[in-house]
């Protein structure tokens, strides 16, 4: 005997909207009854069939505006500002834009909607949600994981950007030379000293420049290793970090409506900031190498997997897809909401921004490089927290007009972008940020979205997903859609993650190892 069962597209007994003291409810047209898996007596249902939820109010954003400029605010993050660049140096330069792109429309962009759609038609969090497939709710409690280990990751970058924040108000920038009470006098060489020179002058002598030993002995107090520990918390950096604490708290104590207001400037300062770092660093001599040297393709690397790998990568950490964020922060939209129109906005956005951060941080290394007469690649100290807190501060350095101002600018814009997009601070917590970006931020979202996709299009059903969608935003997902979610999304995600495993490499922070206990199975 065949048995029907609730399905998320009960949903469509839900679509009135009704203003109850500045709140949005969904207000059933007629009672929904769908009977239970024995076929028995009706039951009153809410979307995903749970009993007598159907008049439950949720708080929604204040304005269209305000949810989308807190999507912009969540996915333009520190990802687009110092991944990307080195990203697509790394892999192919210009040429790398290519398969950035390709993942972006086909994968990308496809899922940002498909995540939208869910939490706005259940009005649920990433648990919840997948109450429509049972089976799947562990894809909900493993993105609220992923998302726990990123946040983690994003406060501690926020603690070191409050450092230099507060740091970057002194009279002389301190990182701009030797100081005897952190500085190795033998090795230290301050920013502007020609590397050209120093090579003939000390011939094989290790030297490092005051703005990479100011970040390792004065700022984090780096252990050479982890093997006996990570050592007690640095005393400043925990304070930093709950100042970072506080200021988020404070942007969520009253959820979307107070998130929503600080989106305001969440998401407009950063392009500011870029903007007018682009201007004073394009009138620097040098700029254009650096440029030049960001956009060289490389051709032949677009066959090379590992390029088409780090363009995954780099889409799901930019975009904040896999997370579970998306579908919360939909979830307090109202029913009818343009959810594809706001996909194709942000993800463009994201691009576009991903483009300027480049331009940006290479017209200043180029600049960097020309007063160190050398070599654009050779100021790149890695990516990621190297190039932001060792590169770049030095590239600040040796700004000749108000330097103050352009490092309290930056790192202000570091930790605007840290905190709208959310592990502690001891002496070997770059090793433990390092773990948490490679397995709690990326390795682990491949698994979620992959399925994700699997159990919303092929156990779910993508004819009545988009069923759904139809019903929810009056217009039916094209082929361009479907073909994404239901055969490309899916088969690409399942080979990179195979290619992933087959290509794992052990886990480096800079050239030191990690103790077995870390990283075994």
């Amino acid at each position: 005997m065949k048995t029907s069962r609730p399905s998320i597209n009960i949903c469509s007994q839900y679509t009135e909207m009704s203003e109850t003291n500045g709140k949005q409810t969904k207000e059933p047209i007629a009672t929904a009854q769908t009977p239970d898996m024995n076929g028995k007596e009706a039951k009153k249902v809410d979307a995903e069939g749970n009993e007598g939820a159907a008049d439950q109010e949720r708080d929604q954003w204040s304005s269209p505006i305000e949810f989308l400029l807190s999507c912009v605010a969540m996915s333009v993050g520190l990802g687009n500002v110092w991944r990307f660049p080195f990203t697509a140096y790394e892999n192919g330069g210009g040429a790398f834009l290519i398969p950035y792109l390709v993942v972006l429309l086909f994968i990308g962009k496809p899922l940002y909607f498909m995540e939208l759609a869910m939490g706005q038609f259940s009005s649920y969090g990433c648990v919840r949600v997948w109450n429509v497939v049972p089976a799947a709710r562990g894809v909900g409690y493993g993105q609220m994981i992923g998302t726990a280990s990123v946040v983690s990751y994003y406060v501690a970058l926020m603690a070191l950007t409050v450092f230099y924040f507060f740091a970057s108000f002194s009279a002389v920038l301190p990182w701009t030379y030797c100081d005897p009470s952190w500085a190795d006098m033998s090795h230290c060489v301050d920013p502007t000293t020609n590397i050209s020179e120093l090579n003939h002058t000390h011939g094989d002598d290790t030297l490092i420049g005051s703005t990479e030993m100011y970040f390792m002995r004065n700022v984090l107090k780096e252990l050479p290793n982890i093997d006996d520990g990570i050592g007690a918390p640095e005393w400043r950096l925990t304070l930093c970090l709950a100042f970072s604490w506080i200021v988020l708290f404070l942007t969520l104590v009253k959820g979307v409506q107070s998130s929503g207001k600080v989106a305001y400037f969440t998401a407009l300062f950063p392009y500011v900031v870029l903007i007018t770092l682009l201007v004073r660093g394009l009138t620097l001599p040098g700029a254009m190498d650096g440029v030049l040297f960001y956009l060289e393709p490389q051709w032949h690397e677009l066959l090379n997997p590992k390029v088409w790998y780090a363009a995954v990568t780099q889409c799901f950490f930019s975009l904040s897809t896999g997370f579970g964020a998306l579908i919360m922060f939909s979830s307090y939209n109202g029913f009818k909401h343009p959810v594809a129109r706001d996909a194709t906005i942000i993800s463009i956005t994201d691009m576009l921004t991903s483009f300027l951060a480049g331009f940006t941080i290479f017209a200043i290394l180029g600049n960097l490089a020309h007063e160190l007469d050398t070599t654009v690649d050779q100021v790149i100290k890695g990516g990621g927290t190297s190039l932001a807190f060792i590169s770049y501060p030095q590239a600040l350095a040796n700004f000749h007009t108000l330097p103050q101002l352009f490092a309290v600018l930056f790192f202000l814009m570091l930790f605007t972008l840290g905190a709208t997009a959310l592990i502690g601070c001891p002496h070997g917590g770059q090793f433990l940020l390092n773990l948490v970006d490679y397995f709690g931020g990326g390795f682990i979202i491949f698994v979620l979205a992959t399925l994700e996709t699997i159990a919303i299009h092929w156990v779910y059903g993508i004819n009545r997903f988009c069923d759904d969608i139809q019903f929810m935003i009056g217009q039916r997902p094209n082929i361009y859609w479907r073909f994404c979610w239901a055969v490309f999304i899916p088969i690409s995600l399942i080979a990179i993650f195979i290619y992933s495993l087959v290509k794992m490499e052990p886990l480096l922070y800079g050239d030191v190892g990690y103790p077995d206990i870390a990283i075994s199975e």
